[in-house]
């Protein structure tokens, strides 16, 4: 059987807290603590202790290293929503912004088979997102008030 390379990029941090990413951007070995300020609070970690291995297998393997801010993560959740239907949290959103950035820089190919990990479920990150897609129905945990939900969401389609 034929052995595949495998290539590892990574989307450790938002720019609001990307020290990994910054790094390896100037080539250094070593991370730089930062205060975090971002949505992606999950992964919102100034001074990551695996920081420096993150850097040397994205180099081992010819990988790469990037960060987007808070509108990109935004929209990387809206995007994975949108064509999987999968919602994910701020982490996701980052991973998925970070992945159609290398691509549209040409550090991944389109024909190339990649696999982005989502381990997060957007129901713990909502309020981070509440802004860029509405507020979400709060509904009483009873069929009629999820029916009369529903019916607004349609009626508010109809009128889009």
């Amino acid at each position: 059987m034929e052995e595949k390379a495998v290539r590892f990029s990574g989307a450790p941090k938002a720019k609001g807290c990307s020290p990994i990413a910054q790094a390896f951007a100037e080539g250094r070995d070593f991370i730089t603590p930062v205060k975090p300020n971002t949505i992606a609070k999950s992964i919102a970690i100034g001074n990551p202790a695996d920081g420096p291995y993150a850097i040397d297998i994205a180099n081992a393997t010819k990988g790469s290293i990037a960060a987007v801010n808070d509108d990109e993560i935004i929209e990387g959740i809206k995007l994975l929503a949108e064509t999987e239907g999968v919602f994910t949290e701020t982490a996701g959103g980052t991973t998925i912004a970070v992945l159609k950035k290398l691509v549209e820089q040409g550090k991944i190919s389109p024909e190339e088979r990649t696999v982005a990990y989502i381990t997060g479920n957007g129901l713990k990150t909502t309020e981070a997102i509440a802004s860029a897609i509405g507020a979400p129905y709060l509904i009483e945990a009873q069929l009629d008030s999820f029916n009369a939900a529903w019916q607004q969401v349609l009626a508010s389609q109809a009128q889009a």
